[in-house]
């Protein structure tokens, strides 16, 4: 890499965005402390709330190994929150789902943390709103892009 001026203003900007992420994360992981729901069932809810998802796909979405994402799935289906079902496309793969009890938890958490933010989105002005508002889609491309 080439030590030129705007090598050094993206590597700040990748530090200082990098930090940011990471305050989120902690933020998110605070919100909801007193819900039945740890941060990583909410998460693992969330990714199987639009279609069935592959246990190595939910795995490298929260960064651990398949057999502790299978160690959390099978905790949720003993709660009767998600269901597993063989990948009709590959006979090694499972999918995972939610199940009606998953998604309506799945929707009281989500609404209970929204709300949270919610109140903190309220500490803002119009203008600050507005400007987070224009960098959600930049952020999920980036999120996209990996």
């Amino acid at each position: 890499m080439t030590d030129s001026p705007t090598d050094r203003r993206l590597l700040a900007l990748a530090q200082s965005f990098r930090t940011t992420l990471r305050h989120a994360v902690y933020l998110s992981r605070s919100m909801d402390g007193d819900g039945e729901l740890t941060t990583m069932q909410m998460s693992t809810l969330s990714m199987a709330a639009d279609e069935p998802l592959r246990v190595s796909r939910v795995a490298a979405n929260l960064g651990i190994r398949v057999p502790s994402a299978t160690e959390q799935i099978i905790k949720l289906e003993q709660a009767g929150l998600v269901s597993r079902q063989p990948d009709p496309t590959d006979s090694r793969a499972v999918l995972v789902q939610l199940t009606d009890k998953g998604r309506a938890a799945w929707e009281e958490a989500s609404l209970r943390r929204n709300e949270r933010v919610a109140a903190l989105l309220e500490q803002l002005d119009d203008d600050e709103r507005a400007t987070l508002a224009a960098a959600l889609p930049i952020i999920e491309k980036l999120n996209h892009t990996t």
